[in-house]
Parts: C-alpha cells; structure tokens; sequence
C-alpha cells in the first residue's frame, strides 16, 4: 500500500501534466516523433494523379491493369526515460531539488507519448541499475513509472552514464527516442553517447541549480559532495573565490555543450529557477523546423 503522501504527489503531477500536455505540448511532441518509417498497408488500382513510383509492377504484370502500393506511417516510437538518481540530484536552492524536477520532466514526456500511441520505458540509474520499466503503452503504466519514481530510493549515491547506456542497448533493441535526464555530474561519457547515438535518438536534459553556477556572498560555508561525501571550507566573501567557482562552472557547462554539438547530439538545459516547459516547447521547435 503506497503512502497517503505518494498517493497525492501522483495525483497532483497527473493533473499537472496532463493540462500542460492537452494544451502546449501534444501537438508538439507528434510534430517531432513521427513514427519509425512507412509500413505497407495494402495494394489498390491506380488513379489519376498517383505518384508512378509506387506502381506494384507484379500485381499490374497479373491483373493487367496498373496498381500501387499504398503506406501508413508507423506511429509506434518506444521512449526510453534514463534518470540519474545519484546524491546531487538531492539539490535545490530555490523552489524544488532537482531530483524533483526530473520527476516532472518524465511524467511530461511520459504523457505526451502515450497521447501518442507510444511505449514508454524507464531505467533508473546511479553508478549501477537501480531499477528497469519495460517500455509499455496506457496511462496506467505511465502513472506506475511516475510511482516507481515518486517512491524510489537509490541504493548508491554515484553516477555511471556509460553503464545506464550499455544497459539499455543490452534491453532495448529496436531504435528508441531515449531522454537521458542528469545534471552529468559524472565521469567521461562520450564514447557510450557516441555509440549509443547511433543506434538510438539520444536527448541530453541537462538539469542545474543557480548556486552551481555561482556562489553567494554568505561569507564561510562548508562544501560537500553529494556523492562522494568530500567536504571543502570556502571563503564565499572572497571575489576572487566566487568568480573562479563561477568561471570553473562555466568552463565545464560550455564543454559539455561542446561534446554534445560535436556528436550533433540535442541536448536542453533546465534551471531549477525557470520554466522546464519552455525549454521542452523551444526543444521541440527547433527539431521540427529542422526537419522541415
């Protein structure tokens, strides 16, 4: 029996996203994952204004007058969730951790999915397999992959990218929309990102709090990481000390952005203080104009 508290958590992230989704995001989302390809649907005699390349020669050869083939669009996508769980996700310094706003960002996506027809999976990853969904379709699986990560609570506290990618090739085997959902706190990754962007449409979302990118002037403070429970005494009064934090961080987010445009990988970038569903709506824009 689920606490009274996940129970209502659930609700009201249901009818949170369901809003957004009915409303911003489902035209959206159908603009951009179309479909794996065409599948044949049947054979029928040619008409005026058919184009002549998709004559079935066989069927016109036997029956002695022309026919074309006809396809529908293969509507079936499986999206594949990959959440990093690991201790910095336990962070947030203005309205939410950002563990929580990860929830919120798969249950957006799980929900456009499924108003499409889709299969949704999830693996929930720290530095091993926490927890694997099978990708399945209907709301009620959907509501069971929000429960699972409402509830859930990581055995570890680190991080390993590469092994959540390897694992999902290992499950998965058909090409997947995978979204990999961390603030990539992590080792190196680019090689499974490159291998796995073959196989896989691969979406980076990045997730950050302000006071990553930049101190405050509180004068001494204590430092720890969360994974690896390191503590560091820092002189926030300094300027010196806050822009070398701001500038390190900076330099890291510019590369990661660098690895990712380099492997033509999409990525999008959350802060804690503003608006996920823009950046999900400027996202999916983007890729449709580019498709276009």
């Amino acid at each position: 029996m689920l606490p009274k508290e996940i129970i209502k958590k659930i609700r009201h992230i249901e009818i949170y996203t369901a809003h957004l989704v009915n409303d911003l995001l489902a035209g959206e989302y159908h603009s951009v994952f179309k479909g794996r390809g065409m599948d044949f649907a049947e054979v029928r005699e040619y008409q005026m204004g058919d184009d002549i390349r998709t004559i079935d020669w066989n069927v016109t050869a036997r029956t002695s007058h022309p026919h074309v083939k006809q396809y529908v669009e293969e509507r079936e996508l499986t999206i594949m969730l990959l959440v990093d769980a690991s201790s910095s996700g336990e962070f947030g310094t203005v309205r939410q951790m950002k563990g929580e706003i990860a929830v919120e960002l798969c249950a957006l996506l799980a929900f456009s999915a499924i108003k499409n027809n889709d299969r949704v999976g999830l693996i929930i990853f720290t530095d091993k397999i926490e927890k694997f969904v099978p990708p399945k379709k209907g709301k009620k699986h959907v509501l069971r992959v929000i429960r699972e990560l409402l509830y859930f609570r990581p055995e570890e506290k680190k991080t390993d990218i590469t092994q959540a990618l390897e694992y999902m090739h290992k499950v998965i085997k058909r090409k997947c929309v995978a979204f990999l959902i961390s603030d990539f706190i992590a080792g190196d990754y680019r090689k499974a990102f490159e291998i796995t962007a073959k196989k896989h449409d691969l979406i980076a979302i990045t997730i950050t709090d302000p006071r990553e990118m930049q101190l405050p002037d509180v004068g001494l403070i204590e430092l720890e990481d969360a994974e690896t429970g390191e503590e560091i005494l820092v002189d926030t009064s300094d300027p010196e000390v806050r822009e070398l934090f701001s500038r390190l961080n900076t330099r890291q987010r510019t590369e990661r952005q660098k690895i990712f445009r380099s492997m033509k990988l999409d990525f999008i970038d959350v802060l804690t203080n503003q608006s996920y569903v823009d950046e999900l709506i400027k996202f999916f824009r983007m890729r449709a104009k580019r498709a276009q």
